[in-house]
């Protein structure tokens, strides 16, 4: 069933459950407290409607697009997720899989796998970073990603390490030590072709982040590297310029959620944004990033990239967040459950299913390319937006 080809990225959960332990699966899923601003990020695109043309449609539609000065077959990055071990090969999945559909990958600092790996599978790459343990330790791993030619950096900056959910997060060991490996056997030997495909990699899963080591350093455990960040005082608007100084070339701030700190991105010299709430893992009650979207891509106009991520289920998802506004949009969730369906051929599915979904979308909407869309292409009702 894991190596079947699936047609929506729902079915590619739905898999992904069948496939995985259970705490594994469970790490998948993000959101806190209630989930209010995580199902709003997926149910507020339902509010936006389409007006289809008939008749004299363009016979072919056009996807590829610039981002961070790296140009890609459709408008979709792969943003950064950490700890992706629910796959033996992990990001370096992800990131064929994304080279293979001609897109960019934004590996997580606190990656399964080290980053020199990931950019070895993909040169399209944006390296995430926190603000991890002070200024010097920060600006060198900013050097190692330049090192590893890395194309652009991500700072992440929407964290508050407010995790709590109602319905119980998944216990993660801080390492896979005899304690914990007779503690999840029940849950791996339920799940036979999670277990085979470990075992046929000569491997366990790895729990430690090796991009947040320094040289000479053994790679942290992700709580220890947690533990780190958390007494680390969080970035200043001039962290953020010193970081763009430092790595001068293309960096982009992700968790924009206001026309104002949009305005102050563009001020600190950043080559774009996305708008995010960290797919609501965050802070709950939140708005939906697409509700904000339009606001934020009126309010910077042509003066920084607008890119997009929240909610992002099918082509259609796609289609209406680039007619308000964004460049392209980052997905995370979505292939996160296609590398737990199928490995690197789940993620290909989830961009082929996507990029489908973008070709429908823009006929009906009588657009030959991403670049046509406009506001107008889209039906927002009143009280949508904030």
């Amino acid at each position: 069933m894991a190596g079947q080809w699936f047609e929506s990225v729902p079915e590619a959960r739905r898999r992904a459950k069948r496939n995985l332990p259970r705490s594994a699966y469970a790490a998948l899923l993000a959101g806190s407290e209630r989930g209010v601003t995580l199902t709003d990020n997926v149910l507020a695109f339902d509010e936006l409607r389409f007006r289809p043309h008939v008749a004299d449609l363009p016979v072919e539609q056009e996807q590829a697009t610039t981002t961070l000065g790296q140009h890609i077959a459709l408008p979709v990055v792969l943003s950064p997720v950490g700890a992706q071990a629910v796959h033996p090969e992990a990001e370096v999945a992800v990131a064929g899989a994304a080279a293979a559909a001609g897109t960019a990958i934004g590996p997580s600092s606190f990656a399964s796998k080290p980053v020199e790996e990931v950019a070895a599978a993909n040169p399209r790459l944006f390296l995430q970073t926190y603000w991890v343990g002070g200024r010097d330790r920060v600006l060198a791993r900013v050097e190692r990603a330049r090192h590893a030619q890395a194309q652009a950096l991500i700072v992440t900056l929407d964290w508050t390490f407010d995790t709590y959910r109602d319905w119980g997060s998944p216990p993660i060991p801080e390492k896979l030590d005899l304690a914990a490996m007779a503690r999840f056997a029940p849950e791996v030997l339920a799940r036979p072709r999670y277990l085979a495909a470990w075992l046929s990699h000569g491997t366990l899963p790895d729990l430690t982040v090796p991009s947040l080591a320094l040289p000479g350093e053994p790679p942290p455990t992700f709580f220890a590297a947690y533990r780190e960040w958390m007494n680390t005082p969080p970035a200043t608007r001039a962290s953020i310029q010193l970081l763009g100084e430092q790595w001068n070339g293309p960096f982009l701030v992700k968790g924009i959620m206001r026309p104002d700190d949009a305005r102050r991105a563009v001020d600190a010299g950043a080559t774009a944004i996305s708008v995010s709430n960290h797919g609501g893992n965050n802070l709950d009650t939140r708005l939906a990033s697409i509700r904000v979207l339009p606001a934020i891509a009126e309010a910077v106009g042509s003066q920084i990239e607008v890119l997009f991520g929240g909610g992002i289920r099918r082509g259609a998802d796609v289609v209406k967040a680039l007619a308000l506004g964004a460049r392209a949009v980052m997905i995370s969730r979505a292939y996160l459950w296609g590398l737990g369906a199928g490995g690197e051929s789940g993620v290909k599915n989830v961009l082929e299913t996507l990029r489908n979904g973008i070709d429908s979308a823009l006929l009906v909407v009588d657009c030959a390319s991403v670049h046509d869309l406009a506001p107008d292409h889209v039906v927002v009702p009143a009280g949508f937006t904030p």
